[in-house]
């Protein structure tokens, strides 16, 4: 495609390891987020099981996300809600975000050849990423979209908007819908990506939404920032 998309790009890259399901950043020995015009921050060291987060990053609530107070996620999540037991796992179809009017089927999200993660075809739909954990199930879930396309607003335009304790419905396969609860919404520099934090280890299930964020620059198709709405599993249908 010749034209240049304004999107998130997230790059995965393994050395070694396959995805295993339960918990996303045990089982890939490094995970870096890409510009969305194409600059990569350094990737970090391998996550072993247990890690804790690095810290970086400022919460939408103005304090800093390894905080009780910023809605950090501690045991069962950071919401302030009783955390569910997770669930099995299954494949999701379709995410809803009540808050924001977001509607969205999800397309599948695998690995390039080169070992960067596909990003949605569709700017109108969020996708997920197979090879980490469902939503729902043990582990942080990642779902990504576009926050523009070619000057328009896409999926996750509106994003930043979320709030702490607003509710996102993940529809699974198995008929059942996840229900978690935002816990936090953060924008980091690419170039200072806490990959740690973002995709540790967990004992609930969580889910990550990703998009770009900062002053769009128009002429390196490059969004500064990336955004991320962290949130824990309350419930299920």
């Amino acid at each position: 495609m010749s034209r240049r998309s304004e999107d998130t790009m997230i790059t995965v890259r393994r050395r070694g390891h396959r995805a295993t399901g339960y918990a996303l950043a045990a089982a890939l020995s490094a995970v870096l987020l890409a510009g969305c015009g194409g600059q990569d921050a350094a990737p970090p060291q391998s996550l072993p099981a247990g890690q804790q987060p690095g810290g970086g990053g400022q919460s939408s609530d103005g304090e800093a996300p390894d905080g009780e107070a910023a809605g950090g996620e501690a045991a069962g999540g950071g919401s302030g809600s009783q955390a569910a037991a997770s669930m099995p796992k299954s494949a999701p179809q379709r995410l809803s975000i009540p808050s924001l009017n977001v509607s969205s089927s999800l397309e599948t999200l695998g690995q390039q050849k080169n070992g960067t993660m596909q990003t949605p075809r569709d700017p109108d739909k969020a996708g997920w990423y197979q090879p980490g954990p469902t939503p729902g199930s043990k582990g942080p879930a990642v779902i990504a979209g576009h926050v523009s396309w070619n000057g328009k607003p896409s999926v996750f335009h509106k994003l930043t908007s979320l709030k702490r304790g607003d509710s996102i419905e993940v529809a699974r396969q198995d008929g059942k819908t996840a229900k978690f609860t935002v816990d936090r919404i953060a924008q980091y520099p690419k170039k200072k990506f806490p990959t740690l934090e973002v995709y540790k280890n967990l004992d609930h299930a969580g889910l990550r939404l990703i998009t770009c964020g900062g002053d769009y620059d128009k002429g390196q198709h490059y969004y500064p920032d990336n955004v991320v709405v962290f949130a824990s599993l309350t419930g299920s249908a």
